[in-house]
């Protein structure tokens, strides 16, 4: 008897945390269509990010000299935008308006990954398939679909002008 109430009691906490899970989820989706409109141009943010081409990755750096991928994005938007996103690849998709790869916009955030939970990997799109991102070889400007990368999705963070 005491075995079935364990397992019961085991299989409640599990409902509970996927129903949470699912809650929190739920509400991040909803939380991020509200996205800051800033007037701010695409231009000036571009700037911004390719001054930066070429310096050095390191993980869990966050500018001016050094940039991890997320440290690099969330770098250029509250540097020129006045714009706070999230530290990690991960919550920065969970924080954006999510959008297909064919509607992205200029400055839209390309994310890499194998799920929504497994995103490890942001850079900032900057028209015809590139991105600028914060990899191995420091900030570069390259190929969205390049082989070495799972692209998973897009987001836009804030509506610039």
């Amino acid at each position: 008897m005491k075995l079935h109430k364990n397992l019961f009691l085991s299989l409640v906490a599990f409902v509970s945390l996927l129903a949470g899970g699912f809650i929190a989820s739920t509400t991040a989706e909803a939380a991020s269509t509200n996205i800051p409109t800033t007037k701010v141009k695409y231009k000036s943010v571009y700037k911004t990010a390719k001054k930066n081409l070429g310096k050095p990755y390191v993980y869990g750096a966050t500018g001016p000299s050094a940039f991890d991928c997320s440290g690099f994005t969330s770098y250029i938007y509250k540097k020129t935008a006045k714009v706070q996103i999230p530290r990690t690849a991960a919550a920065q998709y969970q924080a954006g308006k999510k959008v297909a790869y064919d509607k992205m916009k200029k400055g839209d955030l390309v994310f890499f990954g194998y799920s929504a939970y497994s995103i490890y990997h942001v850079g900032m799109y900057i028209g015809n398939g590139q991105m600028i991102d914060a990899q191995n070889n420091g900030v570069v400007k390259e190929q969205i679909l390049a082989p070495w990368w799972n692209y998973y999705g897009s987001a836009r963070v804030a509506n610039l002008k």
